[in-house]
């Protein structure tokens, strides 16, 4: 049976168009291999965060000085709980407390767990007080004569201030757990020492005045019987403040960046668009070099990307506590340092959407490449969650993301109070980022030139 004319249309139709995509091989494969490196990406990301607070393992670094039992019992129960890699060396060489404070004050660690010397002593002496206190007859209530006995210290968590505050919480958890059960057992051993010296004793009672394991359900311990181990908490490196970021500190530099990147599409369209209509020969018969083309569209993109940088500080400071929560709060003597580093992710975001412009063939190509790439290299970087929560392969690979290079240039200054000089490397990578792409744009317009 003979086909209609309008199926035949349809038919046509669909044969001309696959005609098209299997010309335009580079368009079909960012249809169909950039998507499917999104879904691996992003999946793997957010499944790696899923199990970061069950069954992946957080890294702390751990330093015993105190040498005693006490280490010796947290390190356990924490290598028990399983959601804690106690790391003791790095490099094959046993951790100090400064070489460890460093590592962490860098970012290269989230947390410390360091236990003082004499810990254990101290512990084990507030135990024996208490387990006394247990056989000894009432006392009154503390009063101003005679105050609670405080928390023995001993225990510090230092942790790199970026650290987000769920997981941040679910480590002091797992800490005070531990501590917990390394208090719970000296308490134990106490009480067994005493009631076996005084069991000991020929010619007397065991219990003078008479035990006092009978409570009430109203009555309380003797005020030594409270915790006996505090846990100290503070940042690892030398900064004045030693209050825990907002959210608005990671969140406003990180989305910052990806609007930053994201102007990849309108920039790489606007490029491909000349290059359509004629602009772009036109342009060429001017006694003009491709450099200042490209410095043109240099300045003007760069200026946008400052002006986003402005309008989200902007937001932090402004928007975010007029609706109740907590806003971005930066020293005034940070925001040079600032400005550097916008500057540079600026320009670097610029020569990416230049190069990608000049690279692709087809508008289609562009915004899809250069959204989808710039998603990857975000989710890779750590702007949609931290790194630290990543498997450490895609760690390694998101090293390399300019994103991710931004990104911890604004956490060194908003969150971990460093200077111009503690970004220079950073500064530094995203510099060599814009070098290299907007030489290979000069390059693929220089050969676009020649063909015309």
């Amino acid at each position: 049976m003979e086909a209609s004319p309008a199926m035949r249309t349809i038919c046509a139709t669909m044969r001309k168009e696959m005609i098209e995509l299997r010309r335009n091989r580079a368009g079909l494969l960012v249809l169909l291999v950039m998507p499917m490196a999104l879904v691996l990406v992003v999946s793997l990301v957010q499944d790696n965060v899923m199990r970061a607070t069950g069954e992946s393992s957080i890294p702390v670094l751990f330093v015993d000085q105190d040498r005693g039992s006490l280490g010796a019992s947290v390190a356990r129960a924490l290598r028990a709980s399983r959601g804690i890699d106690l790391i003791e060396a790095v490099g094959g060489e046993p951790l100090t407390e400064a070489a460890a404070r460093r590592l962490v004050a860098h970012g290269e660690y989230p947390f410390l767990m360091l236990i003082a010397p004499g810990t254990s002593e101290a512990l084990r002496a507030r135990a024996e007080r208490d387990a006394a206190a247990l056989f000894e007859p009432a006392r009154d209530e503390p009063g101003p004569d005679r105050p609670a006995a405080q928390a023995v210290a001993g225990l510090t968590l230092f942790f790199d201030p970026a650290i987000q505050g769920s997981l941040h919480a679910a480590v002091e958890q797992a800490l005070l757990r531990a501590a917990a059960a390394a208090e719970a057992r000296e308490r134990g051993t106490a009480v067994v020492r005493l009631l076996a010296r005084r069991l000991a004793v020929l010619g007397g009672p065991a219990f003078p005045a008479g035990p006092r394991l009978d409570l009430e359900p109203g009555d309380r311990l003797p005020p030594e019987s409270d915790t006996i181990l505090g846990l100290a908490q503070e940042t690892a490196g030398p900064w004045p403040s030693r209050q825990r970021p907002t959210p608005a500190q990671q969140n406003v530099p990180a989305w910052t960046l990806f609007g930053m990147f994201f102007i990849v599409v309108p920039l790489s369209g606007t490029i491909i668009r000349e290059r359509e209509t004629g602009t772009f020969r036109r342009l060429m018969t001017l006694p003009v070099s491709p450099a200042g083309l490209l410095a043109g569209k240099l300045g003007a993109y760069v200026l946008v990307c400052l002006a986003q940088f402005v309008l989200m500080s902007g937001v932090g400071w402004l928007g975010l506590p007029w609706f109740g929560t907590s806003g971005l709060v930066v020293p005034p003597t940070q925001w040079p340092a600032a400005a550097v580093v916008a500057l540079a992710a600026a320009l670097a975001a610029t020569g990416y959407g230049i190069m990608v412009g000049a690279l692709a063939r087809r508008h289609e190509q562009a915004s899809m490449f250069g959204a989808v790439s710039v998603v990857i290299a975000a989710a890779l970087g750590g702007i949609m969650v931290p790194a630290y929560v990543m498997p450490p392969a895609m760690q390694a690979i998101g090293a390399w993301s300019p994103l991710a290079w931004g990104l911890t240039a604004f956490q060194d200054i908003f969150v971990r109070g460093r200077g111009v000089g503690s970004v220079a490397p950073a500064v530094s990578m995203l510099a060599g980022f814009f070098v290299a792409t907007m030489t290979v744009a000069a390059w693929s317009l220089r050969r676009w030139r020649s063909a015309e």
